[in-house]
């Protein structure tokens, strides 16, 4: 006979959170609220148009070509190769492609991996806000402490002595971001200078962040790490197709680094991710033979720009420095509307519902929220796009 079993209260353990602090982010949340309200969304930083059909006819090729079971660890080598290929050519940075180059699922993964490689219980990375906001819960991930380093409010520049005061004997990395996102700011050979010759004689990691590469305006040049002798040989450098080629849902980026520290790299990586979608390498292999699309996307985005800017000059809103990226920050303390005084994440919610145009609240990237009246635009959409957003925010 049959015993019957004793009923069991379903129950699901407490788990102590590892972020407790982060919530959804403020992109998911106002893309949402854009979509709710029917708001042309200049917030969420992807483009609304399409990539170059050349691209996705070389991915289908390489899908036709039986290319579809799992590459390499580290990336194929053919696309190892045209990495290493391009950033000889761009900044004069020899890497080899067997073993210090990597392909990672998009930049937000690189950047964490590289946090768990070399971070460890205690140490102290140094981040500088306003920052990108997948930075600081890597570092907590790795059981880092985060030293919140602000660039100069308004202008957003790097304060070389704030860097050197915040560097301590437990400072494992400092993680850069160039141009920047979201103030859309470029760091010059001076800053590049600057910051080589303060990590000379320490054993500080650079982490640096350089998916906008390619997005640099008005003659300027991407001051990229691999430029820098002494910040290369202590470098992780991060990049993304997704930006490059508009294709930012197919999450594929990369990243170069000394032999030694990619060593430690590939450990993590093989563990969090192993490798990366295999048609979407050969295809992007195929595609970079030619360098115009990269080459080129400067002009592009600059056009964009200053349609965006011209357009954004007839209203109140104070434009500040756009020299990389795709995003515009502008001042709205100068607007003649009540809700002007409200918290910039409130406004940005305001300007959705009423007046139809998604941006990102500046206060969502600092760690304390501060709020100095700022928000950030994209204009990485179609022209039409963009002058529906102007022409809506005309009222202001």
């Amino acid at each position: 006979m049959n015993t019957p079993i004793a009923a069991i209260e379903p129950r699901t353990p407490v788990v102590q959170s590892r972020l407790p602090h982060v919530g959804t982010t403020i992109f998911t949340v106002m893309s949402a609220l854009a979509a709710e309200c029917g708001a042309v969304n200049l917030g969420q930083g992807f483009p609304d148009f399409d990539c170059d059909p050349r691209l996705l006819d070389a991915v289908n090729r390489a899908m036709c070509a039986g290319h579809n079971q799992y590459p390499p660890m580290p990336g194929i080598p053919a696309l190892r190769q045209a990495i290493a290929a391009k950033v000889q050519a761009l900044y004069g940075q020899s890497y080899d492609a067997q073993a210090e180059v990597t392909v990672t699922a998009g930049a937000t993964q690189a950047i964490l991996t590289a946090v768990l490689a070399v971070v460890h219980p205690g140490d102290e990375v140094i981040v500088l806000e306003p920052c990108y906001d997948s930075y600081v819960p890597n570092i907590e991930l790795a059981g880092g402490v985060v030293v919140r380093v602000p660039l100069a409010p308004g202008n957003f520049r790097p304060d070389f002595d704030q860097i050197a005061a915040a560097l301590t004997p437990r400072t494992r990395a400092i993680v850069i971001n160039s141009p920047h996102n979201p103030s859309g700011r470029v760091w010059t050979r001076h800053d590049m200078l600057r910051l080589q010759e303060l990590l000379a004689p320490t054993e500080v990691l650079l982490i640096s962040d350089e998916v906008y590469e390619h997005m640099v305006y008005d003659g300027q040049a991407h001051e990229s790490a691999a430029r820098y002798a002494g910040l290369a040989a202590r470098a992780f450098i991060v990049s993304s197709f997704g930006k490059t080629y508009h294709v930012t849902g197919w999450k594929v980026g990369y990243v170069v680094a000394p032999a030694a520290l990619m060593a430690e790299f590939r450990k993590v990586h093989q563990f969090n991710v192993f490798t990366v979608n295999t048609p979407m390498q050969h295809g992007l292999a195929a595609y970079m033979a030619d360098p115009a699309p990269y080459l080129e996307l400067s002009a592009f985005y600059a056009a964009k720009r200053d349609l965006f800017r011209q357009g954004l000059a007839q209203t109140r809103l104070r434009l500040l420095p756009s020299e990389g990226t795709y995003f515009q920050c502008v001042d709205i303390a100068g607007l003649a509307v009540p809700e002007k005084d409200l918290p910039e994440g409130e406004f940005c919610q305001w300007l959705t519902r009423e007046v139809g145009v998604a941006a990102i609240p500046l206060s969502a990237f600092y760690g304390n929220g501060f709020d100095q009246k700022v928000i950030r635009f994209c204009y990485a959409k179609q022209d039409a796009t963009l002058k529906a957003a102007l022409h809506r925010l005309a009222r202001l």
